[in-house]
């Protein structure tokens, strides 16, 4: 029988009515489990140190956010991680190819194997997905959480519609391998996985275990462009695109005259100056055999 820490967070758009959902079919699969609330999000990693001597795992039910929120309680303990993606986006799951379907999450726990995966890490704070300056901050802004609770998965994209129409561009410099680039743009992303933002694609061959960070700025003129760039975001090919950068490294410096705020997995954690590099094979998550 194997020994679990189950967090869910019941803040979640889905987290109290599936906890006890969750606890069935993981007691079912042979699980004996140490149940915990998420209700502090700052009190995560402590809860994983505090039972690391008692479990073999954590299973974590929540979104993005919560995710993000154990990376140092799951560093420090070297415990797996399992998924149980009860978020509004739920990128991290999208990316590693885990369903929404509670019954098959928990599968997957039982029977999948160990993946390590990358993290990317910008001024010290760690991130799974990815981590950008400008529109998606606008965006994390007014994303509160009534309007999760209101539109569910369609929240991003209202909410995104809001603010594109009152985007401006800003300027910023871009330092890699050596080069400096001067950039005017609505919005630079920085992807260590595949999937953010609700299903928006980093780079079309992006994985989250390619050793690599992807970045994107969208250097348009109008607000127009951006929804013209929608679909090819959501497919990855809009880095072939005239009006946007794409640069592909395992460090980037960002510099902006005036500081600006980062948005790190769907919260605002640092601002620039910004150093970003990514650490291979920093977390180990069950995936998929």
């Amino acid at each position: 029988m194997k020994k679990a820490l189950l967090l869910v967070n019941q803040h979640s758009r889905k987290g109290q009515e599936l906890l006890s959902q969750a606890i069935a079919e993981l007691q079912a699969l042979g699980f004996e489990l140490i149940v915990e609330s998420t209700d502090r999000a700052s009190q995560i990693s402590d809860t994983i140190r505090r039972y690391q001597n008692q479990v073999e795992l954590v299973i974590i039910g929540g979104g993005d956010g919560t995710l993000n929120c154990a990376i140092e309680g799951l560093i420090d303990t070297k415990l797996p991680l399992g998924i149980l993606p009860m978020g509004t986006a739920n990128d991290l799951a999208r990316t590693l190819g885990i369903p929404i379907a509670l019954p098959t999450a928990c599968q997957i726990i039982s029977s999948g194997k160990i993946r390590l995966i990358d993290l990317g890490l910008v001024n010290n704070q760690h991130f799974l997905n990815v981590a950008s300056l400008g529109l998606s901050v606008q965006i994390t802004q007014r994303l509160t959480k009534d309007v999760k609770q209101r539109w569910g998965v369609f929240a991003y994209a209202f909410t995104a519609w809001q603010t594109i129409r009152k985007s401006r561009p800003f300027r910023a410099e871009i330092r890699v391998n050596n080069e400096s680039f001067n950039v005017k743009s609505i919005q630079i992303a920085i992807g260590n996985g595949r999937y953010y933002g609700g299903g928006m694609t980093v780079a079309e061959d992006a994985t989250i275990d390619d050793r690599r960070l992807d970045l994107y700025s969208l250097e348009t003129q109008h607000w127009w462009e951006i929804i013209a760039l929608l679909p090819a975001m959501k497919q990855g090919n809009h880095t072939s695109w005239p009006n946007v950068r794409a640069l592909r490294a395992q460090e980037f410096e960002i510099n902006t005259s005036k500081r600006r705020p980062i948005n790190t997995d769907g919260e605002i954690t640092t601002h620039t100056p910004a150093k970003f590099r990514v650490i291979p094979q920093a977390l180990a998550v069950i995936a998929p055999s």
